[in-house]
Formats: C-alpha cells, sequence, structure tokens
C-alpha cells in the first residue's frame, strides 16, 4: 500500500468515529426537541451535515486510492448511514490497514504467502 492509499484510509478512519458520534447526537436531540424545550437540533445538524459530508468525500478518494471492489464500497457507505455504523467501518478500515502493513512487511523481507 502506497503513503497516499494509506493517508486515505486514515482519513476515512479518522471521520469515521465523529460522524458516528454525531449522528447518534442528533437523533437524542430530535428526542429531546420533541419531548422538552430543549432544541439542539440545528446545531447537531449542521454537525453532523459536515462530518458526513466529509465522509463521504474522503470515502470517494479512499475508494478510487484503494481499488476496493463495488461490494466493499458499498459496504462503507452504507455503513455510513447507520446509526452506529462509523464504529464498524471504523474498526473494519484498522483492520485493513494492519493487514497492509503487515503483508507489506512480508514482501519487504521476501516472505511470500502460500496459497
Amino acid at each position: 500500500m502506497d503513503l497516499k492509499t494509506a493517508s486515505a484510509l486514515r482519513r476515512l478512519r479518522l471521520v469515521s468515529a465523529p460522524e458516528a458520534i454525531s449522528f447518534l447526537l442528533l437523533l437524542v436531540c430530535s428526542v429531546l426537541k420533541r419531548t422538552t424545550d430543549f432544541n439542539a437540533v440545528p446545531v447537531m445538524g449542521m454537525v453532523h451535515g459536515v462530518l458526513f459530508i466529509l465522509y463521504v468525500i474522503f470515502w470517494a478518494d479512499a475508494w478510487n486510492r484503494a481499488k476496493w471492489p463495488l461490494k466493499t464500497a458499498a459496504l462503507y457507505f452504507v455503513l455510513s448511514v447507520l446509526p452506529a455504523g462509523g464504529f464498524f467501518a471504523d474498526r473494519k478500515l484498522r483492520r485493513e490497514a494492519e493487514d497492509a502493513v503487515i503483508a507489506s512487511r512480508a514482501r519487504r523481507e521476501g516472505v511470500v504467502k502460500a496459497s
């Protein structure tokens, strides 16, 4: 994995958890708006909207650089629209990055993976 691909995956990972948190907070604010006089929906809506847009931009960049199959790219997009999906995306991206590092070290040391 080259440096630009690793950076794209890292950016996506860094925005996935905050995007998930903002989504959950927006849901809480929506419930509070309807049950109390507390109305933070406009603020949380804007915060979540910005984080979601960043997620989609970073997702597209990561898809382009990592050359994911359509199934993988669709999975990461679907995770962005689920309330806690960003946490799962973060975990999968961390595993993917760790596997890439292991494969890179193996290639560098001349270890060939058996089929």
